[in-house]
């Protein structure tokens, strides 16, 4: 696929950062694939299909896209969860990832995941990165990705207006929710698809920095160097 050509340095100031997990922070291909590929066998299914579409959205969504129908989505759903909780092998930061989150004011990090609370917390411990204080996982919200309800939830709970935030995130699904919150949206890596207007690209985090400052207001800002 063509990628856009990464942006030259530049500054983007902002007072509140959303991101999102899978293929942003934490790179989980492995698990993924397996986990998807062993769905896609067992029903007959074409696995390139699964996995050009699944990326970013909920698990609930594929399985009630792609599963036979009569199927028990639930089921369906809650046992490919299962799986996905007890395969950790491969599961790594992406380059850059655990420092810039470091670099960060706590009160102004959340993760926005289409993953359950368990199911984030056992890929962030394994990729070795901290968990945010703030977290908007699949169990809290009503609509998944590419619907802005998660990434409007954790502006809310940041405390700050959608215009003042910046969302990173690597899939389309992803993409389209941050853009439709309102929230500037900067796309990670290799699997974003064609870029909608005005968001940026970053191969990954390793040319990625953010320093402190306040606005005219004196509330505290956050400036990143893309």
């Amino acid at each position: 696929m063509n990628l856009p050509a990464p942006a030259a340095a530049r500054t983007l100031t902002c007072r509140a950062v959303l991101f999102d997990m899978d293929g942003t922070l934490v790179d989980s291909t492995a698990v993924v694939e397996e986990v998807w590929g062993e769905f896609a066998a067992r029903y007959n299914l074409d696995i390139a299909q699964i996995l050009r579409t699944s990326h970013g959205v909920q698990a609930v969504d594929t399985v009630r896209r792609f599963a036979p129908v009569g199927s028990d989505v639930a089921a369906l759903t809650a046992e490919l969860g299962a799986m996905e909780r007890v395969r950790t092998a491969g599961i790594i930061a992406l380059p850059g990832a655990a420092r810039l989150l470091g670099s960060l004011p706590a009160d102004a990090v959340a993760l926005v995941t289409s993953a359950d609370r368990i199911l984030a917390d056992i890929r962030m411990d394994a990729a070795g990165i901290a968990m945010p204080d703030t977290s908007v996982t699949a169990d809290i919200v009503t609509k998944g990705k590419p619907h802005p309800e998660g990434y409007l939830t954790a502006a809310r709970l940041l405390g700050v207006e959608p215009g003042d935030a910046v969302v990173f995130e690597d899939a389309p699904a992803g993409i389209a929710a941050g853009v439709a919150a309102g929230i500037r949206t900067i796309a990670v890596g290799s699997n974003t698809g064609a870029l909608p207007p005005g968001v940026l690209h970053i191969p990954d985090y390793s040319a990625v920095s953010a320093s402190l400052g306040s606005d005219a207001q004196g509330r505290r800002t956050i400036s990143f160097r893309l």
